[in-house]
């Protein structure tokens, strides 16, 4: 699958199969070898080419993809042993957000995370990974065990928003949102969160409050999507480009902004080209940074969390 503004590599990719179709024997292969080659080697200096200067909205493209490795296929292929955990002892067990305790080398870790679904019945079954309140609740009980255990969490975001129907908000959706913001700034462990997806509105920050946030390449965190920001200002969705430039939603706007700490490299070409890689290099991420966590007591932890969010929005005046 290709998306909008990968139609050149998708030409060379055509090219490139016609030419090995005219091929019928071994002789044929060898003879056009040099020329397959060639369009192979042109294949990647124009996706270097391409990726080297995304736009905002071709960022917000690239994170929606659906071959987009998601938040149980990183838990897997980071972990030794995973056993995920649900509910959240009060109503139901969300399919939205997923957690459990993993092991990195040794290291045992509170994992929660969005989860979207890999088809069509799943992305039904995961509510296209927009939690609901109980995704909260659960997400905050996760946390509440590992803080009791002295287990450090990790919180990986990948969410177009908090579910916004009515049967949510009379759950009290907002209520559980602003119980993790207030829960997690005091919680007395390392929390590390990176956004490996969409991190829109409070779905996002309802576990984004860390000690350590990071972003992946290929993603994007802001208040609002770029679709709904342009049906509110413009009263469509045509000017959703426009929208995505003008909210800075970028993994380097973040940085710029000091809303995260870093930002984690994707394979070039996005995250769904070499999936394996791209969980490795969350891994080296996540293993380096608790390394250097777990060596802070909690007083300092909480207070330089909190200091942390304290900072960001300040503005100075002259």
């Amino acid at each position: 699958m290709f998306l909008d503004f990968e139609k050149p590599i998708e030409a060379l990719y055509e090219q490139l199969d016609t030419l090995k179709k005219t091929a019928s024997s071994n002789e044929e292969v060898a003879a056009i070898q040099d020329a397959v080659t060639a369009l192979e080697k042109k294949i990647v200096t124009t996706r270097k080419k391409i990726y080297s200067n995304l736009s905002g909205w071709q960022k917000v493209q690239l994170s929606r993809h659906p071959n987009r490795p998601y938040t149980l296929y990183y838990i897997e292929q980071i972990t030794s042993r995973f056993v995920e955990m649900h509910g959240d002892r009060c109503f139901a067990d969300d399919k939205a957000i997923v957690g459990g305790i993993g092991t990195i080398d040794k290291q045992t870790v509170m994992f929660i995370g969005q989860q979207k679904g890999t088809d069509i019945k799943m992305r039904q079954y995961r509510n296209f990974g927009m939690p609901n309140p109980e995704g909260y609740r659960k997400a905050l009980r996760l946390m509440k065990t590992a803080e009791r255990f002295d287990i450090p969490v990790v919180c990986l975001i990948d969410t177009p928003g908090a579910f916004p129907g009515i049967e949510a908000e009379e759950r009290g959706q907002a209520e559980a949102i602003a119980r993790n913001l207030f829960e997690m700034a005091k919680l007395r462990v390392p929390i590390i969160c990176v956004v490996i997806g969409e991190g829109a509105s409070g779905g996002a920050l309802g576990i984004g409050v860390g000690n350590k946030i990071f972003m992946m390449e290929n993603t994007w965190y802001t208040v609002i999507s770029p679709e709904s920001c342009s049906t509110i200002l413009w009263r469509n969705v045509e000017h959703k480009k426009e929208a995505a430039e003008a909210l800075k939603l970028t993994a380097n706007d973040a940085l710029e902004f000091g809303i995260i700490d870093g930002i984690i490299k994707e394979p070039i070409g996005g995250a769904h080209l070499k999936p394996q890689e791209a969980a490795k290099m969350l891994k080296r991420y996540i293993k380096k940074e608790l390394t250097a966590l777990m060596q802070i007591s909690a007083d300092e932890l909480v207070q330089s969390r909190i200091e942390k969010y304290s900072k960001m929005g300040r503005v100075t005046h002259k």
